[in-house]
């Protein structure tokens, strides 16, 4: 199947439906606003976006059957082609039929290029990228540190990288190319070239040189795609988005921009480590160097102020963990803030986790039952809390998008945040 299978469509730009962003509000954001709204078509259907795209690592949105991540809304799953490599093998999921058909998903999928995870196993980070640098200075051998009590399992140099299996100690090699053969295999309609990922904790000297080296692996990732494209003949066609490095450095961010938006791309994601309260410049960055007529994707966003900072900065996707993540620790989301519902007070609350909310879970089980289930540590409280945080995320983004469309979405932003956080 030719790329024509896959494309974008731009719809509405914000800067053109909410004219009412004063000066003022630009000057606070740093400069105009890129956000927009649009269609990503694929072989295996639409995203509209924005769009939330849940997070299934392993195959598996965590403790939620695929058809309930349909029911709750969500139009696309991303997974983790690391983790798919180890377990079961990109060779199982070849002969599946590809990711979707493997995990019974018939929407599009994604999945990420394990670049996350040279970071994470070498740092020894394990899942968790800081968005504070806090001031730090990088003293002399900072870019080789290991987190404390951690084990370095990934070594990096100019071709790959070697890695030991955090299941059984395996070594394996990724490089670009292997990167492209192992994606191709599993066979989602939208996947990302292999990256370094830096941290804020990285010295500006290693940035630069980790820049250069995405920049290269970038090239070897566009000609060993083409060359799998041309050679699976009769598969979906299978996009390739670029990836964008440059920590919180306005030149390299905008460098790699320039760099892989001149690339044969059909897409790109902005990675790396962000500064919280820089997110929305550091994305506004990329995007105002960025064709307009592709999609962006930014990896590991999902709260809500998070979100809006997203949005109306110019991504069109993004994915993160957390909704199933802090489920399995009893949180939910209402529009009053994350509550925790092991809390003593919920134990004889017999109303739904938010009323009004209109995913499965809230619609037939009550507070006490969940945190019943929760305390007799009942695997089902998992995917309970997990699809209602997944609905409130998912449907927190659709409205988000219905409201760039209709002209309101400062109005619903200042409406939603000030609720979230007000702790009430």
């Amino acid at each position: 199947m030719s790329s024509s299978a896959f494309s974008f469509t731009l719809g509405k730009r914000l800067r053109e439906t909410a004219p009412a962003a004063a000066d003022a509000r630009v000057e606070a954001n740093g400069g105009g606003f890129q956000g927009r709204t649009g269609t990503i078509s694929t072989p295996h259907g639409e995203i509209k976006t924005p769009a939330f795209i849940a997070v299934g690592t392993k195959a598996t949105v965590k403790a939620v059957l695929p058809e309930s991540v349909a029911d709750l809304g969500a139009q696309a799953v991303l997974a983790n082609a690391y983790h798919l490599y180890l377990q079961p093998g990109p060779d199982i999921l070849d002969e599946a039929g590809g990711l979707g058909k493997f995990m019974n998903w018939s929407g599009p999928t994604f999945t990420d290029s394990g670049g996350f995870q040279v970071m994470s196993l070498g740092a020894g980070f394990k899942k968790v990228i800081n968005m504070n640098a806090d001031g730090t200075t990088h003293a002399t051998g900072a870019d080789d540190d290991v987190a404390p009590g951690k084990e370095r399992l990934a070594h990096i140099d100019d071709d790959g990288v070697w890695f030991k299996s955090h299941l059984n100690g395996d070594k394996h090699r990724f490089s670009p190319e292997i990167s492209m053969q192992v994606q191709h295999k599993i066979g989602a309609d939208i996947m990302f070239a292999f990256d370094e990922l830096t941290t804020l904790m990285n010295s500006r000297g290693y940035q630069e040189m980790s820049l250069e080296r995405t920049r290269l692996w970038a090239l070897r990732c566009l000609a060993e795609h083409a060359r799998l494209t041309e050679e699976r003949v009769g598969k979906p066609y299978q996009a390739l988005f670029g990836v964008l490095q440059g920590a919180q450095y306005e030149d390299l961010r905008r460098k790699a921009a320039r760099d892989l938006g001149a690339m044969d791309f059909d897409g790109f994601g902005l990675g790396g480590a962000f500064e919280k309260e820089n997110l929305g410049t550091i994305v506004r960055w990329c995007t105002e160097e960025l064709p307009e007529n592709k999609p962006r994707h930014l990896l590991g966003i999902s709260e809500p102020d998070d979100i809006f900072t997203a949005i109306e900065n110019g991504a069109d996707t993004f994915d993160c963990v957390s909704p199933t993540r802090v489920a399995r620790n009893s949180a939910f989301y209402t529009p009053y803030g994350r509550k925790n519902l092991s809390n003593a007070k919920y134990k004889k609350d017999f109303g739904p986790l938010v009323d009004g909310c209109d995913c499965y879970t809230c619609t037939h089980y009550t507070r006490a039952y969940i945190q019943h289930l929760f305390k007799a540590n009942e695997m089902v409280s998992h995917t309970l809390i997990s699809i209602h945080n997944e609905r409130f995320t998912v449907k927190l983004v659709d409205d988000a998008r219905l409201s760039i469309e209709d002209g309101t979405f400062f109005d619903f932003k200042a409406e939603v945040l000030g609720k979230y956080y007000s702790g009430t």
